[in-house]
């Protein structure tokens, strides 16, 4: 389960990476936008869908990466000084009662939307915006997967923090007697 984990991990923290660079496209493209706007008078619609779909394909595929870096929003008041035990039990309760059930209504309510979108090739209804609506849609069952993927991981590690280890040569013993009890 561990190396389930661990692979979860790689592949958030990969796509989390990845989509992070986001953030200086977003950055360049808003400028550039601004400059045109105001000292060219010059506007573009395109430019203008292209900061927002950068900015959503930033949040929603860099989510899962925060969550797993401890950068989402919680309760700190006694998280903060709890012990490891206690955090574990606040973080596998949070995974399976609250991220989980979230994370899975969220990916079986998009993947239709998401797919009627496709169905059509959906764009932007500005004459010259992105003809992509359909890609961006596509990004919120993604982004629930991930969520899901790395909320499972989450409540592995805490699992294996609260269930201790079996004692050394506990195994052993069993296989050499012939089983159970």
């Amino acid at each position: 389960m561990n190396r389930f984990a661990n692979t979860v991990d790689l592949l958030t923290t990969t796509l989390g990476r990845v989509s992070s660079w986001l953030v200086l496209a977003v950055v360049v493209l808003q400028f550039a936008l601004v400059v045109a706007r105001y000292v060219f008078g010059l506007g573009s619609i395109w430019l203008t869908e292209a900061i927002i779909y950068g900015h959503a394909t930033l949040f929603l595929m860099a989510s899962a990466w925060t969550l797993r870096a401890g950068g989402h929003v919680r309760v700190d008041i006694f998280y903060a000084d709890a012990t490891p035990r206690t955090r574990a039990i606040v973080d596998l309760v949070g995974a399976l009662l609250l991220l989980l059930p979230f994370a899975l209504v969220l990916a079986w309510l998009s993947v239709p939307y998401a797919a009627r979108s496709w169905l059509i090739f959906e764009r932007s209804q500005e004459a010259s915006g992105l003809p992509m609506v359909f890609a961006l849609k596509t990004l919120i069952p993604i982004f629930a997967v991930l969520m899901a993927l790395q909320g499972f991981a989450q409540a592995i590690r805490a699992a294996a923090l609260l269930i201790p280890p079996p004692l050394a040569g506990e195994g052993d013993r069993r296989s050499r007697s012939g089983g159970g009890v």
